[in-house]
Protein backbone atom coordinates (compact mmCIF):
# COMPACT_ATOMS: atom_id res chain seq x y z
CA UNK A 1 0.00 0.00 0.00
CA UNK A 2 1.49 3.12 -0.86
CA UNK A 3 0.46 6.45 1.29
CA UNK A 4 -1.59 9.06 0.17
CA UNK A 5 1.01 11.63 0.17
CA UNK A 6 3.43 9.04 -1.73
CA UNK A 7 6.29 9.85 1.02
CA UNK A 8 6.92 9.52 4.31
CA UNK A 9 5.19 10.76 7.36
CA UNK A 10 7.45 12.18 9.95
CA UNK A 11 5.43 11.45 13.06
CA UNK A 12 2.94 7.77 12.85
CA UNK A 13 -1.09 8.81 12.32
CA UNK A 14 -2.14 5.36 13.67
CA UNK A 15 -1.15 3.65 17.08
CA UNK A 16 -3.10 0.48 17.07
CA UNK A 17 -3.20 -1.44 20.72
CA UNK A 18 -2.63 -5.31 19.57
CA UNK A 19 -2.40 -8.22 21.21
CA UNK A 20 1.51 -9.91 21.56
CA UNK A 21 0.12 -12.76 19.74
CA UNK A 22 1.51 -14.89 16.52
CA UNK A 23 -1.12 -13.34 14.44
CA UNK A 24 -0.71 -9.55 15.25
CA UNK A 25 3.41 -9.89 14.97
CA UNK A 26 3.19 -11.61 11.75
CA UNK A 27 1.00 -8.90 10.08
CA UNK A 28 3.22 -6.07 11.56
CA UNK A 29 6.28 -8.19 10.24
CA UNK A 30 4.67 -7.86 6.25
CA UNK A 31 4.22 -4.07 6.57
CA UNK A 32 5.04 -2.36 3.39
CA UNK A 33 8.72 -0.24 4.41
CA UNK A 34 7.30 2.80 3.29
CA UNK A 35 4.25 2.84 6.04
CA UNK A 36 6.34 1.84 8.67
CA UNK A 37 7.24 5.51 10.01
CA UNK A 38 2.78 6.40 10.08
CA UNK A 39 2.63 3.51 12.52
CA UNK A 40 3.43 3.61 16.17
CA UNK A 41 1.68 -0.01 17.31
CA UNK A 42 1.65 -0.80 21.04
CA UNK A 43 1.53 -4.32 21.85
CA UNK A 44 0.14 -5.66 25.15
CA UNK A 45 1.91 -8.56 26.43
CA UNK A 46 -0.26 -10.87 28.55
CA UNK A 47 1.26 -13.88 29.51
CA UNK A 48 5.00 -14.54 31.09
CA UNK A 49 5.70 -17.29 28.77
CA UNK A 50 5.57 -15.14 25.37
CA UNK A 51 8.39 -14.41 23.21
CA UNK A 52 8.55 -10.84 22.45
CA UNK A 53 11.96 -10.45 22.33
CA UNK A 54 12.76 -12.76 19.46
CA UNK A 55 9.76 -12.04 18.23
CA UNK A 56 10.30 -8.20 18.16
CA UNK A 57 13.83 -8.81 16.60
CA UNK A 58 11.77 -9.61 13.40
CA UNK A 59 9.80 -6.45 13.05
CA UNK A 60 10.99 -4.64 10.04
CA UNK A 61 13.88 -2.19 10.16
CA UNK A 62 12.34 1.45 11.90
CA UNK A 63 9.50 0.04 13.87
CA UNK A 64 9.67 0.71 17.14
CA UNK A 65 6.35 -0.87 18.65
CA UNK A 66 5.71 0.41 22.37
CA UNK A 67 5.43 -2.74 25.02
CA UNK A 68 2.58 -2.82 27.51
CA UNK A 69 3.78 -5.52 30.37
CA UNK A 70 1.39 -4.04 33.15
CA UNK A 71 -0.64 -7.44 32.78
CA UNK A 72 2.82 -9.01 34.02
CA UNK A 73 4.13 -9.62 37.35
CA UNK A 74 6.40 -6.44 38.88
CA UNK A 75 9.74 -8.24 38.59
CA UNK A 76 12.96 -8.41 37.59
CA UNK A 77 12.55 -10.41 34.11
CA UNK A 78 10.09 -8.34 33.17
CA UNK A 79 12.26 -5.25 32.67
CA UNK A 80 11.79 -4.20 29.36
CA UNK A 81 15.39 -2.68 29.19
CA UNK A 82 16.46 -6.51 29.83
CA UNK A 83 14.66 -7.87 26.35
CA UNK A 84 17.41 -6.36 23.97
CA UNK A 85 15.42 -4.98 21.62
CA UNK A 86 14.47 -1.49 20.73
CA UNK A 87 11.34 -0.26 22.25
CA UNK A 88 8.92 2.16 23.65
CA UNK A 89 7.86 1.59 27.10
CA UNK A 90 3.56 1.69 27.98
CA UNK A 91 3.34 3.51 31.47
CA UNK A 92 0.29 3.10 33.69
CA UNK A 93 -0.19 5.44 36.00
CA UNK A 94 -0.91 2.96 38.86
CA UNK A 95 2.92 1.29 38.07
CA UNK A 96 4.90 0.63 41.40
CA UNK A 97 7.72 3.16 41.66
CA UNK A 98 9.84 0.15 40.90
CA UNK A 99 8.28 -0.17 37.40
CA UNK A 100 8.34 3.43 36.77
CA UNK A 101 11.85 3.28 37.40
CA UNK A 102 12.48 0.23 35.25
CA UNK A 103 10.56 1.89 32.45
CA UNK A 104 12.29 5.10 32.52
CA UNK A 105 16.19 3.02 31.97
CA UNK A 106 13.90 1.17 28.91
CA UNK A 107 12.93 4.56 27.61
CA UNK A 108 16.98 6.63 28.11
CA UNK A 109 18.28 3.10 26.40
CA UNK A 110 16.50 2.82 23.48
CA UNK A 111 13.65 5.53 21.79
CA UNK A 112 14.25 8.14 24.55
CA UNK A 113 10.36 8.59 25.35
CA UNK A 114 7.61 6.69 26.59
CA UNK A 115 3.87 5.94 26.12
CA UNK A 116 1.78 7.22 29.06
CA UNK A 117 -1.71 4.76 28.89
CA UNK A 118 -4.64 6.38 30.73
CA UNK A 119 -7.89 3.92 31.13
CA UNK A 120 -11.09 5.92 31.60
CA UNK A 121 -12.73 2.97 32.74
CA UNK A 122 -10.06 2.54 35.53
CA UNK A 123 -7.71 5.89 36.39
CA UNK A 124 -11.04 7.37 37.08
CA UNK A 125 -9.70 10.33 39.59
CA UNK A 126 -10.55 14.20 39.50
CA UNK A 127 -8.16 16.55 36.74
CA UNK A 128 -5.98 17.39 40.03
CA UNK A 129 -5.40 13.74 41.30
CA UNK A 130 -4.36 12.72 37.75
CA UNK A 131 -1.78 15.80 37.61
CA UNK A 132 -0.41 14.22 40.67
CA UNK A 133 -0.05 10.69 39.52
CA UNK A 134 1.52 11.83 36.08
CA UNK A 135 3.81 14.08 38.15
CA UNK A 136 4.93 10.48 39.91
CA UNK A 137 5.80 8.78 36.63
CA UNK A 138 7.85 11.68 35.30
CA UNK A 139 9.25 11.63 38.69
CA UNK A 140 10.24 8.29 38.69
CA UNK A 141 10.88 7.84 34.86
CA UNK A 142 12.73 11.05 34.62
CA UNK A 143 10.88 11.84 31.83
CA UNK A 144 9.54 15.45 30.97
CA UNK A 145 6.24 15.65 29.04
CA UNK A 146 7.60 16.14 25.57
CA UNK A 147 9.03 13.01 26.05
CA UNK A 148 5.77 11.32 26.53
CA UNK A 149 2.70 9.90 24.31
CA UNK A 150 -0.50 10.68 26.00
CA UNK A 151 -2.61 7.70 25.31
CA UNK A 152 -6.56 7.80 26.27
CA UNK A 153 -8.08 4.26 26.13
CA UNK A 154 -11.80 4.30 26.34
CA UNK A 155 -11.75 0.46 25.94
CA UNK A 156 -14.35 -1.55 25.28
CA UNK A 157 -17.12 0.61 23.24
CA UNK A 158 -19.48 -2.00 21.19
CA UNK A 159 -22.56 0.00 21.20
CA UNK A 160 -24.39 3.61 20.30
CA UNK A 161 -24.82 3.45 24.47
CA UNK A 162 -21.18 3.24 24.93
CA UNK A 163 -20.65 6.09 22.72
CA UNK A 164 -22.55 8.25 24.32
CA UNK A 165 -21.50 7.64 27.72
CA UNK A 166 -17.68 7.55 26.64
CA UNK A 167 -17.24 10.81 24.96
CA UNK A 168 -17.99 12.94 27.44
CA UNK A 169 -15.85 10.90 30.00
CA UNK A 170 -13.11 11.14 27.28
CA UNK A 171 -13.66 14.78 26.36
CA UNK A 172 -13.21 15.66 30.10
CA UNK A 173 -9.88 13.79 30.24
CA UNK A 174 -8.80 15.85 26.91
CA UNK A 175 -9.40 18.73 28.83
CA UNK A 176 -7.30 18.68 31.30
CA UNK A 177 -4.58 16.59 29.16
CA UNK A 178 -4.16 20.29 27.39
CA UNK A 179 -2.22 21.62 30.91
CA UNK A 180 0.87 19.53 29.67
CA UNK A 181 2.70 19.36 26.77
CA UNK A 182 2.58 15.83 25.39
CA UNK A 183 4.45 14.57 22.74
CA UNK A 184 0.87 13.35 21.03
CA UNK A 185 -2.39 12.56 22.35
CA UNK A 186 -3.95 9.66 21.03
CA UNK A 187 -7.86 8.15 21.75
CA UNK A 188 -7.77 3.94 21.80
CA UNK A 189 -10.94 2.31 21.72
CA UNK A 190 -12.39 -1.44 21.07
CA UNK A 191 -15.50 -2.06 18.71
CA UNK A 192 -15.23 -5.40 18.35
CA UNK A 193 -17.57 -7.39 20.97
CA UNK A 194 -15.94 -9.71 22.98
CA UNK A 195 -17.59 -12.74 21.15
CA UNK A 196 -18.50 -13.85 18.11
CA UNK A 197 -20.07 -17.25 18.56
CA UNK A 198 -23.31 -16.16 18.09
CA UNK A 199 -22.94 -14.41 15.30
CA UNK A 200 -24.76 -16.62 11.84
CA UNK A 201 -22.77 -18.19 9.84
CA UNK A 202 -21.61 -19.04 6.07
CA UNK A 203 -22.59 -15.21 5.26
CA UNK A 204 -21.03 -11.96 5.57
CA UNK A 205 -22.24 -10.29 8.83
CA UNK A 206 -21.77 -6.23 9.37
CA UNK A 207 -20.33 -4.80 12.20
CA UNK A 208 -20.54 -1.40 12.88
CA UNK A 209 -16.87 0.46 13.97
CA UNK A 210 -17.99 1.80 16.91
CA UNK A 211 -14.72 3.10 17.88
CA UNK A 212 -14.08 5.25 14.74
CA UNK A 213 -17.79 6.71 15.28
CA UNK A 214 -16.22 7.73 18.30
CA UNK A 215 -13.16 9.16 16.93
CA UNK A 216 -15.26 10.80 14.58
CA UNK A 217 -17.33 12.96 17.17
CA UNK A 218 -14.21 14.21 18.99
CA UNK A 219 -12.84 15.20 15.64
CA UNK A 220 -12.97 19.22 16.95
CA UNK A 221 -10.29 18.19 19.21
CA UNK A 222 -7.71 16.80 16.96
CA UNK A 223 -6.62 14.10 18.39
CA UNK A 224 -4.67 11.22 17.25
CA UNK A 225 -6.72 7.66 16.22
CA UNK A 226 -6.14 4.28 17.66
CA UNK A 227 -8.13 0.98 18.07
CA UNK A 228 -7.33 -2.63 19.11
CA UNK A 229 -7.07 -3.75 15.45
CA UNK A 230 -9.57 -6.45 14.40
CA UNK A 231 -9.92 -7.89 18.19
CA UNK A 232 -11.78 -6.87 21.57
CA UNK A 233 -11.16 -4.92 24.21
CA UNK A 234 -11.91 -6.78 26.49
CA UNK A 235 -9.02 -9.25 27.68
CA UNK A 236 -11.16 -12.72 27.80
CA UNK A 237 -12.71 -12.89 23.88
CA UNK A 238 -13.53 -15.27 21.92
CA UNK A 239 -14.02 -18.34 23.70
CA UNK A 240 -11.61 -20.98 22.73
CA UNK A 241 -14.46 -23.57 21.86
CA UNK A 242 -15.14 -21.19 18.89
CA UNK A 243 -12.79 -22.31 16.44
CA UNK A 244 -14.64 -21.86 12.90
CA UNK A 245 -12.60 -20.07 10.15
CA UNK A 246 -13.36 -16.90 10.57
CA UNK A 247 -11.94 -13.50 8.97
CA UNK A 248 -12.74 -10.17 10.23
CA UNK A 249 -12.51 -7.96 7.43
CA UNK A 250 -12.88 -4.16 8.03
CA UNK A 251 -14.51 -1.57 5.24
CA UNK A 252 -15.49 2.15 5.51
CA UNK A 253 -16.93 1.90 9.30
CA UNK A 254 -17.78 -1.56 9.95
CA UNK A 255 -16.47 -5.02 9.66
CA UNK A 256 -17.73 -7.94 7.89
CA UNK A 257 -17.10 -10.98 9.43
CA UNK A 258 -17.26 -14.35 7.79
CA UNK A 259 -17.85 -17.40 9.84
CA UNK A 260 -17.98 -20.75 7.69
CA UNK A 261 -19.19 -23.93 8.63
CA UNK A 262 -20.45 -25.52 5.84
CA UNK A 263 -20.06 -29.44 5.77
CA UNK A 264 -18.73 -31.61 3.45
CA UNK A 265 -15.46 -31.85 1.89
CA UNK A 266 -11.67 -30.60 3.96
CA UNK A 267 -11.19 -27.87 6.40
CA UNK A 268 -9.13 -26.26 3.70
CA UNK A 269 -12.17 -26.43 1.03
CA UNK A 270 -14.39 -24.83 3.09
CA UNK A 271 -11.49 -22.01 4.08
CA UNK A 272 -11.66 -21.71 0.06
CA UNK A 273 -15.50 -20.91 -0.20
CA UNK A 274 -15.20 -18.46 2.69
CA UNK A 275 -12.38 -16.66 0.68
CA UNK A 276 -14.24 -16.51 -2.83
CA UNK A 277 -17.39 -14.80 -1.24
CA UNK A 278 -14.96 -11.95 0.36
CA UNK A 279 -13.11 -11.57 -2.70
CA UNK A 280 -16.81 -11.53 -4.71
CA UNK A 281 -17.78 -9.16 -2.42
CA UNK A 282 -18.49 -5.23 -2.86
CA UNK A 283 -15.95 -4.37 0.02
CA UNK A 284 -13.00 -6.10 -1.55
CA UNK A 285 -10.59 -3.50 -2.47
CA UNK A 286 -10.05 -1.91 -6.36
CA UNK A 287 -6.72 -3.12 -5.34
CA UNK A 288 -7.42 -6.30 -5.11
CA UNK A 289 -4.24 -8.35 -3.98
CA UNK A 290 -1.80 -6.07 -3.81
CA UNK A 291 -3.88 -4.00 -1.25
CA UNK A 292 -1.92 -5.61 1.65
CA UNK A 293 0.10 -9.11 2.85
CA UNK A 294 -3.32 -9.97 3.91
CA UNK A 295 -5.60 -9.90 1.13
CA UNK A 296 -2.65 -11.33 -0.68
CA UNK A 297 -2.84 -14.43 1.47
CA UNK A 298 -6.66 -14.22 1.18
CA UNK A 299 -7.04 -14.36 -2.51
CA UNK A 300 -4.36 -17.38 -2.62
CA UNK A 301 -7.05 -19.56 -0.57
CA UNK A 302 -10.12 -18.26 -2.62
CA UNK A 303 -7.76 -20.00 -5.75
CA UNK A 304 -7.05 -22.82 -4.10
CA UNK A 305 -3.14 -22.56 -4.67
CA UNK A 306 -2.51 -22.80 -0.20
CA UNK A 307 -4.18 -24.35 2.51
CA UNK A 308 -6.41 -22.95 4.74
CA UNK A 309 -4.14 -22.42 7.51
CA UNK A 310 -5.04 -22.12 11.34
CA UNK A 311 -6.55 -18.88 13.30
CA UNK A 312 -3.64 -17.41 13.74
CA UNK A 313 -3.18 -16.80 10.17
CA UNK A 314 -6.67 -15.45 10.30
CA UNK A 315 -6.52 -13.21 12.67
CA UNK A 316 -2.80 -12.41 10.95
CA UNK A 317 -4.81 -11.79 7.53
CA UNK A 318 -7.13 -9.87 8.91
CA UNK A 319 -5.37 -7.59 11.24
CA UNK A 320 -3.17 -6.62 8.02
CA UNK A 321 -5.76 -5.84 5.81
CA UNK A 322 -7.50 -3.42 8.69
CA UNK A 323 -3.70 -1.52 9.04
CA UNK A 324 -3.52 -0.87 5.67
CA UNK A 325 -7.03 -0.13 5.17
CA UNK A 326 -6.97 2.26 8.41
CA UNK A 327 -4.06 4.04 7.04
CA UNK A 328 -5.44 4.87 3.35
CA UNK A 329 -8.27 6.06 5.32
CA UNK A 330 -6.28 8.54 7.56
CA UNK A 331 -4.11 9.96 4.60
CA UNK A 332 -6.61 10.23 2.77
CA UNK A 333 -7.35 13.98 2.12
CA UNK A 334 -11.16 14.25 2.01
CA UNK A 335 -11.15 12.61 5.51
CA UNK A 336 -12.31 15.00 8.00
CA UNK A 337 -13.96 13.36 11.01
CA UNK A 338 -17.73 13.89 11.58
CA UNK A 339 -17.60 16.40 8.39
CA UNK A 340 -18.94 15.42 4.79
CA UNK A 341 -16.65 13.39 3.22
CA UNK A 342 -15.67 11.56 5.82
CA UNK A 343 -15.80 7.31 5.35
CA UNK A 344 -19.65 5.98 4.97
CA UNK A 345 -21.54 2.48 4.83
CA UNK A 346 -20.21 0.11 1.99
CA UNK A 347 -22.41 -1.23 -0.04
CA UNK A 348 -24.28 -4.24 1.73
CA UNK A 349 -23.59 -7.41 0.40
CA UNK A 350 -26.79 -9.56 -0.93
CA UNK A 351 -28.13 -11.71 1.46
CA UNK A 352 -25.93 -10.38 4.52
CA UNK A 353 -26.83 -9.60 7.76
CA UNK A 354 -26.33 -6.36 10.05
CA UNK A 355 -25.62 -6.90 13.35
CA UNK A 356 -24.69 -5.03 16.62
CA UNK A 357 -22.48 -6.02 18.94
CA UNK A 358 -23.53 -7.55 21.95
Amino acid sequence: MEPAHGGRAAEPVYRPVLACRRGELEALSHLDGVVVSLLAPILQVSTPDAYPPDALGRLPEGLVPAVDVGALPDLPETELVRWGVPLVPVVGLADSDRRLVAHGLTARAYAHRAVVRLRVAQDRAGPDATTAAVERVWRFTRLVPEQCDLLVDAGDVCCPADVRAAEPRVRRLLDWARRHAWRSVTVAAGGMPPSLSRLPTDEPVRLDRWDWLLWQRLADLGVGYGDYGVASAVPVADHPADRLPTVRYTADGAWWVYRWSRRGGRGDDRFADLCRALVSAPHWPTDGAAYSWGDHEILRRARRVAGAGSASNWAAWSTSHHLAHVLATLLRPDVRPGRPGAPGRPARPRGAQTRRAG
